[in-house]
């Protein structure tokens, strides 16, 4: 399945799009942190059929990370 992953630098307006196949949502943001060389601060996952939510660190700046099917 593919889950698309939008990142948004929590002191920028604009959004980084990406599209990842994984199996399940947990998945897709593993493999976003691993190839963004970031740090996962925290992850939120709610029923099925909506976003999940994460905070992402890399480098000096922290991240709003919306996971969802695509």
């Amino acid at each position: 399945m593919q889950y698309t992953i939008e990142a948004r630098e929590l002191t920028s307006p604009s959004t980084l799009r990406t599209v990842i196949e994984a199996r399940d949502e947990n998945e897709a943001i593993s493999r976003y942190v691993s190839d963004s060389a970031a740090e996962l601060v925290s992850f939120t996952t709610p029923p099925r059929g909506a976003e999940s939510i994460a905070t992402v660190k890399k480098e000096d700046a922290v991240y709003l990370v919306r996971v969802y099917s695509a």
